[in-house]
């Protein structure tokens, strides 16, 4: 019973939503409302690839795509160094303090996504924080342009995504055999050595799936690249929701979005594989 329940839940809100996106992407677009022509009707099978043979054969899509993977990336990796650095803080705290640690990690889940780039547009603006505290240490002569660009991005998206890395990773130390790491001591090698040659491939596969969580979602992000990244970056996400609300192609933005999930299914399995292996 439990099991049919499951996959009922399974159909219907992956299964069926992920087959309408893929029959859209074989629609025609049309001026109605829905604005698109079903691939099948009654007289049959009247759909077109004109869609996918749009974003194949436009660079556009295609520099767009390898954009975002790229930003997706360099974020995963930033995280997964931050979030390594201060997993083994919280693992390595009393027992008594992990909790606390654990809970600060999770703090900024506790307002609004919105709000939190706010936040970081109010840092980065030109009369924001950053360059009024630069402006009255003498640091600088005029505000710096930090808003909208690629390092105002990449800020917000690792802000956004750290957490991502740092719970798998504190999970993952907080098993370590400490008697290991001593023997190891013992035996006369350095930190950095009982670091590189114990702990770290002790937490290989934890940090493996950490960059996997962050680059995931990362590489279809959308609100972070709107309200922080410069208006000539487009990324993938922004394409879509471009091509959703904009043109009004769903057509398109539907063989966007099942390019990029198809893309995206050889790390989401990578990383059950290694959540498995955890």
């Amino acid at each position: 019973m439990t099991r049919g329940v499951a996959w009922l839940a399974l159909l219907a809100l992956v299964a069926a939503p992920l087959a309408i996106v893929i029959g859209m992407s074989f629609s025609t677009p049309d001026a109605g409302v829905p604005p698109v022509v079903p691939p099948l009707g009654r007289a049959g099978w009247q759909g077109s690839w004109d869609s996918w043979a749009l974003i194949f054969a436009d660079t556009f899509y295609l520099d767009t795509l390898l954009r975002s993977l790229r930003l997706a990336a360099v974020t995963a990796g930033l995280c997964l160094l931050l979030g390594f650095a201060m997993a083994l803080g919280i693992a390595s705290a009393r027992p008594a303090w992990q909790p606390a640690l654990l809970a600060l990690v999770l703090l900024p889940f506790w307002t609004g996504f919105v709000l939190r780039l706010t936040a970081w547009v109010g840092l980065l603006r030109d009369h924001g924080w950053i360059n009024a505290m630069l402006l009255r240490l003498g640091v600088i002569a005029e505000p710096l342009p930090l808003l909208y660009s690629d390092g105002a991005l990449l800020a917000g998206m690792v802000h956004s995504y750290l957490p991502f890395a740092v719970l798998p990773l504190a999970a993952a130390l907080a098993r370590r055999d400490l008697a290991v790491e001593e023997a190891a001591a013992d035996l006369g090698a350095r930190p950095m050595t009982v670091f590189l040659t114990v702990t770290l491939p002790l937490a290989a596969p934890a940090a493996a799936a950490a960059f996997l969580l962050v680059f995931i979602p990362a590489a279809g992000e959308v609100v972070i690249p709107e309200m922080l990244g410069a208006p000539d970056s487009m990324l993938i996400g922004r394409a879509i929701w471009g091509e959703f609300f904009q043109t009004r192609d769903w057509p398109t933005a539907a063989a966007l979005s099942t390019a990029l999930l198809a893309l995206l299914l050889v790390p989401i399995a990578l990383y059950q594989r290694l959540s498995v292996l955890k």
